[in-house]
Formats: C-alpha cells, structure tokens, sequence
C-alpha cells in the first residue's frame, strides 16, 4: 500500500483521468494523501501579447476548479496546478514532495513520441520512485 501518491492529470480529450484514479483507490493505503497535479504549459513570449489577460486567470481557475471536483471523489486528495513544461514539472514536484508513487495515463505511442518521447515514459525514465502507467 502506498501513502503518497501523485497523479498527472492531463485534460486532453484522449486521455481517461478515471483508470488512474481508480488504481489509487485501489493500492492506497486507508490514510494515505493523493495529488492530482496538473501542468500549464507556459505560453510563449511571442505569443503572449496576443492572448487577453482575463483568459489566463480565468483558464486558471477553471482548471483549478476541474481539480478540485476530481479530488473529491478520492479520500485525502487534493488538486494541484502548476505551470511549466510538463514532463520536467512532474519530476520537479516528484523531487521536492517525495510521492511514493506516481500513476500517470499514457496513450498509444506514435511516430512522435518515438522521435521526442512523451510525457509518461520521461517520467517513468527520470523518476525516484515507483511509476504506474496506465493505458
């Protein structure tokens, strides 16, 4: 049984944020924190002037309050947003909360991910702790 656990949240359409929280109900321990983090990946400084200032608080908060509703179906879970790229930011958090184990959702691998690689498997490289990844 595990007692800290993250889980990347990623809103893409193709992306199941259920299957990975099921798996922590089910390998948490009774008392165990959960986190579901999410990643605003940050806009670049060339296009930023072209995006409205109320759009990003606002995209903000939105996020935050999807978080929130999905950490209420967990016991002891919480939601968490931070921004930068996303693979190096959950390895970052991982680093500095010491989770003993991440569970984060993968798709079907494509040609791109074989060139750049995808979040999941630079987590499941880089990571200093168990990792689940779950299709």
């Amino acid at each position: 049984m595990y007692k800290n656990i993250l889980i990347p949240i990623s809103f893409d359409p193709d992306r199941d944020v259920r299957a990975p929280m099921k798996l922590a109900g089910l390998l948490s321990a009774p008392d165990a924190k959960v986190t579901l983090l999410h990643v605003i990946e940050q806009i670049p400084a060339y296009a930023i002037s072209y995006v409205p200032a109320d759009y990003l608080s606002g995209a903000r908060t939105a996020v935050q309050a999807e978080l929130d509703g999905l950490a209420k179906t967990l016991p002891n879970a919480e939601g968490v947003l931070i921004e930068g790229h996303s693979g190096r930011s959950i390895l970052d958090w991982a680093d500095s909360h010491n989770p003993d184990l991440i569970i984060i959702a993968s798709h079907r691998p494509g040609m791109q991910d074989l060139l750049l690689g995808s979040t999941a498997s630079q987590v499941v490289r880089h990571a200093n702790c168990a990792v689940h990844v779950v299709r």
